[in-house]
Formats: C-alpha cells, structure tokens, sequence
C-alpha cells in the first residue's frame, strides 16, 4: 500500500444522519479563496449539463479518495460478504456514469511516482497518520463515536490495489485512462493545454499552477451533495492579478505547495502584494525583511519552480484516448459475480451507460457550426469583406473576438 497526496486535514460535519465531508484547499494553500478575492471574473458556478460533448482529465486518485470517504450514512464503508471494500467501484462506476449521462467525455489521470522533492511532504502527512492513529485509539477507549468515524476518514488512503481495481472498470466500461509517470494533476494539466479535453478535472488547484487552461471542482462530488461544477479560467486568473504564468507559479509557492516549505509569516494577501510589486521570489528575497519573516533554510523555491514550469509528463500527442462501447457480460462477472455487487442494479446502471454514450455521439452543438472557406465566398461578399478590413486597418484598430 502507499500513500499519496489525499492526506490532508478534512473539515467533517455531521447533520442528523448524513455526513458530508470537505476537503480544503488542495496542493496550493488558500488559492481558490485568493482568486475568489481578488480575481472573481476567473470563477463561475456552472451546472454539469452545460458540459455536454465536453472531454474532461480526471484526476483518478483523488476521485477515488472521495469515493472511499463519501461512504454510508452510519460512517462505515462498502464491503462485499468477503470483507473487501467496494465503495471506490461503487463511487467510480456510479459517478462515471453521471457524467457520461450529461454528455461529458472523461478521461480519468492515475498517478505515478511522486517526486523526490514531494518526500518531505509525504513525511508530514506520515506523521499526521501516526496522530490521526492515536486519536482513533483514545476515540475507541472512550466510545466516542463521533471522533472514531473522524479519525477513521483521516486514516483512509488510496492503494495500489484500488487503482487497479478502477483501471479494470473503466476499461469495461469502455473509459479510457492513462498512467501519469508522476503528478496526475500535472498530466491533466498538459492535456488541457495540448487541446485534447477541455478541461482538468481535481479538487487540486496546482492543475492551475500546472498550467491546466480550465479547471473544473466538485466534477466527482455525488449528485446528493447539490455542489455546482466551479469552472477556473487561468487566463483570466492571469489577467485579473496582472500576472504572468512564471509569476502565478512564485505566487503559488508562497501561498505554500507541496514541493517545499513556505514562508512563516506570509498569508495570501502580502504574498500576491509581494508578488505584484517584485515580479519574482529572488527580487522578494532582496528586499524581505529578514527579522520579521522567516526563510525556510535550505528553501528550494528554484526546485519547485522547474517542478511546476516543467512537469514529468507522457507527451499528449502520444496518447491516444479512446471511448468504446461496455463490455456488458464484462461487467456483470467483475461487478456481480467477482465483486458482489446486486446484479438488477448492476443491469440498469448499464443499460444507463450504454444509452448515454450513444445519445453523446450527438456532439456539441458548436461542432456543427464552421467558418466558411474564402473558396465558398461569393465575389461580391468578397470584395465587401476587403473593403472592411481596409477601413479597419485605416483606422488603425484590429477585431479583437470577446470572451
């Protein structure tokens, strides 16, 4: 088993028998807080219908992160009569098909190795484990349950067994995935930039950091739960803080990531002040007031830099995402017979998937709408044409297309 990079704090609340559990601000401390502030035009509310013909990455492990805490109402988890957990399939096939429903394309990023420099991170989260460890262990002595279901959520983490289980699924379920040689969220953000899905699909904000152009939150999350999709443009992050992508990044290493330690002292608003005035981390250092703030020793904020400026990616030109048609007798021997889940509800969930994917073929309605050739063009919308643009060249403006 290992762990990787679910490990942090959760806020769990309890109302009557439903329990909802949030996770913070993932992989860049505060930054969704931040540009709601100060750069709310990049963020907007959307609901998932209006995704249809939409290819989305998502970030595979940390979808299954969710599905293993977002479990029964009574705190325990899924399990078949042999004692194996089975809420991430149950979360994965479920939730999957939600999306295929409202017309979305996912492709869904599995982790690969984390880099050297994340270990002091991994160490941290380690010792958060140990502590969540001993906590559970007083809740039991105590019968607290409240703090024995906390404590138990803290304690969940992804292994390697659940990865491989997903992979199996989604490959019946005709769903394609790729195995990220290290960060997913790195690798959903280069297949958003290269063109091949619209979007990054994580409760992690360094899919922004990454240079992912679009990043979709609570894409995962369970219909229940009534979360809209929040849509993040990074381009008009850019352009609201005035800053450029290697400036986002410096930014986003002050705000604290997972590749070093931050500065003590400094919150989001002096870091984006700081940022704005300097333009680099080198420049802040010069002029940082050394009593005041404490720089982290050894600070390998250049490291991180190249990290996020230059992710361990598989080039996207290079994979070739396919979305095929269930394998349904597939399915139910996985699903039923090997994993005990209720065949009638397996049958339907299927006979759902395999009527949302043919009603996807449809394709967005934008598809079918094309820029005419100048071959098609009459000459005299021809010449009407030249003669706008002269007088636009004349006057010395060029059309810039609105968002």
């Amino acid at each position: 088993m290992f762990s990787i990079k679910y490990l942090r704090t959760l806020v769990i609340s309890k109302s009557g028998n439903q329990f909802c559990t949030t996770a913070l601000a993932m992989g860049i401390q505060g930054l969704s807080k931040l540009l709601g502030d100060c750069a709310p035009s990049s963020m907007k509310d959307n609901d998932i219908k209006n995704y249809f013909g939409r290819k989305v990455a998502i970030d595979a492990s940390m979808s299954i992160y969710q599905f293993l805490i977002a479990v029964r109402s009574d705190g325990s988890q899924l399990m078949n009569e042999e004692g194996e957990t089975t809420s991430h399939l149950m979360g994965m096939f479920y939730r999957t098909i939600r999306m295929v429903e409202n017309g979305i394309k996912p492709v869904y990023v599995f982790d690969g190795k984390p880099p050297e420099m994340k270990s002091g991170e991994l160490s941290k989260r380690a010792e958060r484990r140990e502590e969540a460890q001993k906590g559970l262990e007083k809740a039991e002595e105590a019968g607290d349950e409240e703090n024995i279901d906390k404590f138990n959520r803290r304690l969940v983490k992804v292994t390697k067994q659940h990865n491989e289980e997903c992979k199996q699924l989604l490959k019946l379920m005709g769903i394609p995935y790729v195995e990220a040689p290290c960060e997913a969220e790195a690798q959903c953000a280069a297949l958003a930039r290269a063109g091949k899905v619209f979007a990054a699909g994580t409760e992690d904000m360094d899919a922004l950091t990454f240079g992912s152009k679009v990043l979709l939150r609570h894409l995962t999350f369970s219909e229940a739960r009534k979360m809209p999709i929040k849509e993040i443009h990074l381009d008009r992050v850019l352009e609201e803080l005035s800053l450029s992508q290697d400036e986002f990044i410096d930014l986003c290493i002050l705000l604290g990531c997972d590749y070093c330690d931050s500065i003590r002292g400094i919150g989001p608003k002096r870091a984006i002040e700081l940022i704005k005035q300097h333009r680099s981390i080198e420049t802040i250092l010069d002029h940082l007031d050394k009593k005041k703030y404490t720089i982290p020793e050894n600070w390998m904020y250049k490291e991180a830099r190249v990290l996020f400026q230059e992710p361990e990616i598989t080039d996207p030109e290079k994979l070739d995402l396919k979305w095929s048609e269930p394998d349904e007798e597939g399915l139910l021997e996985f699903m039923v017979t090997q994993k005990g889940f209720n065949e009638d509800r397996m049958k339907n969930g299927i006979k759902k998937l395999v009527k949302a994917k043919q009603g996807t073929t449809q394709g967005r309605l934008d598809t079918f709408f094309k820029v005419m050739s100048s071959s098609s063009t009459t000459p005299k919308r021809k010449a009407d044409e030249m003669k706008g643009s002269s007088k636009k060249k004349a006057k010395g403006g060029a059309f810039k297309k609105g968002r």
